[in-house]
């Protein structure tokens, strides 16, 4: 079962669609004693990066979600749920810490003649192609972006892929369990569903 995070705060039911069309059993799960049974987790995000951190401490799903990690069962963060695996936010003032899972903070583009917020199709080059996720997916593919924030690592080896809007930032991330993406997967059509379906194979492998 794929525990999909169910916060307040996301955009689940994308997101659960997309899941079940990969093969996946999903769940939306909404308590800590969920989430330990849970054969993989799912964290989705739209809007503040506080927003989703202080929702998932008032439910418990915070330190669940950290708990989860450490059991190393398969674990996707997507957009909002990528940066809040990092260790702080500066959009809004952010007074809330992240899941500290990796080392970092989450940015606002410099707004160098962009656009911000970036909402559309962009191309995403390989870091690191032996991701499992990226399985079947050719660098240089695009995915679908709707976001003004992204992570900064403080260790580049995680880099999964790279995509340049105005800056080249880390558009997704993978160690060991963990993999995140800045880019919607439910939202990038077949692509996105070639991703989603690595996930749910790494869940029943």
């Amino acid at each position: 079962m794929i525990a999909l995070l169910d916060y307040g705060a996301g955009n689940v039911r994308s997101v659960q669609k997309a899941l079940t069309a990969a093969g996946g059993e999903v769940a939306l799960v909404a308590s800590p004693e969920e989430v330990a049974l849970a054969d993989a987790v799912v964290l989705p995000g739209v809007g503040a990066f506080d927003d989703c951190v202080n929702a998932m401490q008032r439910q418990e799903l915070f330190g669940a979600a950290k708990d989860f990690i450490n059991t190393g069962k398969p674990f996707l963060g997507i957009c909002v749920g990528y940066q809040a695996l990092f260790e702080k936010s500066e959009e809004f003032n952010s007074c809330a810490a992240g899941l500290g899972v990796f080392g970092g903070s989450v940015v606002r583009f410099a707004e160098n003649g962009i656009k911000v917020p970036q909402i559309g199709w962009n191309e995403v080059e390989f870091e690191q192609p032996e991701c499992p996720i990226l399985k079947g997916i050719e660098s240089g593919s695009h995915f679908y972006f709707v976001h003004s924030y992204f992570p900064k690592p403080t260790d580049e080896s995680i880099v999964a892929t790279r995509t340049t809007y105005g800056e080249t930032f880390a558009s997704a991330v993978w160690r060991d369990n963990v993999f995140a993406t800045q880019f919607h997967p439910e939202k990038s059509q077949r692509l996105g569903l070639k991703l989603l379906e690595n996930f749910v194979q790494l869940v029943r492998s």
